[in-house]
C-alpha cells in the first residue's frame, strides 16, 4: 500500500509520501514524489498505484519536456497531459496486466503553478485519465491508505492555516497511518510548494532520526489528552453498568 497525502492552503503547497513498495512479500523503498521545474513554474506529482506504470508515466512525460515545441500557460494543462499519457499507457498494457490478473491502477496527486495562474493548484488524477481539483472547502487528498490518518486531517486541517501548522498534520496524518497499517513507513519524503519564496518549490526526504521524537510526542500528548478530559460523563455512562434494580 502506498500513503500519499497533498494539501493545498492559502500559503501554498504541501506533499507527503512515504517510500515503501510492496513487491510480492518483500518491500522495498522507492520514491513516489517527482518534481519538475519548467521555465513556465514549477510543480510535483506524487503517485500510488502499480509501480510499473508510475515509471512509465513519468518517463513519457520526461520525454515531451524534452521534445515539445510549447510551453505549458496553466498547470491544468499539465494535469491534462499527463492523463492523455496516462490513456496512452492503459491503451499499451492494461489488457495484458488484467490477462494476468493484475488490475490496472494508478492514481496521482498533481500540485503547482504556471506563471498564468492566479494561485496554486492541487489535482487529483485517475487512471481513467481524468482529473478533479482539490479545493479549499477540504484542503487536502489522501491516496492509497487513507483511513488512518483522514480523521486527524479532518478534525484540525483549514484552508488558512500555515504551511507549519500544515506541515505538523500531515506528519501526525502519516504516523497514525505508519502505526496502523504494515505496508506504509519510513523514511518519508516532503515537497513545499511556497509563495513569495524562491525557489517557490523544495523537496526533502525525512528518516526514523528525524521523526522519532515528533511521533514520540504525539503519543504521549494523546494519551495526556485523553486523561485529561472530563471524567464526569463518562462515570455516568460507566454507573450504567453497575445499577441494580430496586426490590
Amino acid at each position: 500500500m502506498t500513503f500519499c497525502l497533498g494539501i493545498r492552503v492559502r500559503e501554498g503547497l504541501l506533499g507527503l509520501s512515504d517510500t515503501r513498495v510492496t513487491a510480492g512479500h518483500e518491500y522495498i523503498k522507492a520514491k513516489k514524489l517527482s518534481t519538475w521545474q519548467l521555465p513556465e513554474g514549477e510543480f510535483f506529482i506524487l503517485t500510488s498505484g502499480l509501480r510499473s506504470i508510475r515509471d512509465k508515466l513519468v518517463t513519457y512525460f520526461d520525454r515531451y519536456v524534452e521534445e515539445r515545441d510549447e510551453q505549458f500557460n496553466y498547470i491544468y494543462e499539465a494535469a491534462n497531459h499527463l492523463c492523455n499519457i496516462m490513456k496512452q499507457i492503459s491503451n499499451e498494457d492494461k489488457t495484458f496486466l488484467e490477462s494476468s490478473g493484475t488490475t490496472f491502477t494508478a492514481t496521482i496527486l498533481l500540485g503547482g503553478k504556471f506563471h498564468s495562474d492566479k494561485t496554486h493548484h492541487l489535482f487529483l488524477l485517475y487512471s481513467s485519465g481524468n482529473w478533479v481539483e482539490v479545493g479549499p472547502g477540504t484542503p487536502y487528498q489522501i491516496i492509497g491508505e487513507t483511513g488512518y490518518g483522514k480523521p486527524v486531517l479532518d478534525r484540525t486541517l483549514q484552508f488558512d492555516d500555515d504551511l507549519e501548522f500544515a506541515m505538523k498534520v500531515a506528519c501526525l496524518a502519516f504516523d497514525s497511518t505508519r502505526i496502523s497499517a504494515a505496508d506504509v513507513g519510513l523514511p518519508i519524503d516532503v515537497v513545499l510548494w511556497r509563495q513569495n519564496s524562491e525557489p517557490h518549490l523544495v523537496a526533502h526526504r525525512f528518516d526514523m532520526a528525524d521523526f522519532n521524537q515528533l511521533s514520540l510526542h504525539w503519543q504521549s500528548r494523546l494519551r495526556a489528552s485523553i486523561d485529561s478530559m472530563p471524567g464526569e460523563y463518562i462515570s455516568e455512562m460507566l454507573s450504567r453498568f453497575f445499577e441494580t434494580e430496586n426490590p
